[in-house]
């Protein structure tokens, strides 16, 4: 679904810190706080999930799944398949 590397990411883009977009969001700081920190995907409630995607889409992010395109266009980031396999170079 969303990654913690996606959403301290899609917050750097957009240039929210983890206040803003609990609020934007609806749901507390230290539960933003606890998402980033987790490692690989985010669980938790879909909810609570759902709720932090839409915010970060309203805020004008485009999350992208593995080997899933763009379809909107505008700039971003993504890791290359090999860095995603070897964090360490």
């Amino acid at each position: 679904m969303i990654t913690a590397a996606q959403m301290r990411a899609a917050r750097a883009l957009t240039g929210i810190d983890q206040k803003t977009l609990a609020e934007r969001a609806g749901v507390s700081l230290p539960t933003i706080q606890r998402m980033e920190a987790s490692d690989g995907v985010v669980r938790g409630v879909v909810d609570t999930l759902m709720k932090v995607i839409q915010a970060l889409d309203e805020a004008g992010v485009e999350l992208l799944g593995e080997n899933q395109a763009s379809e909107r266009g505008g700039r971003g980031v993504r890791l290359k398949a090999i860095a995603a396999q070897n964090p360490q170079g």
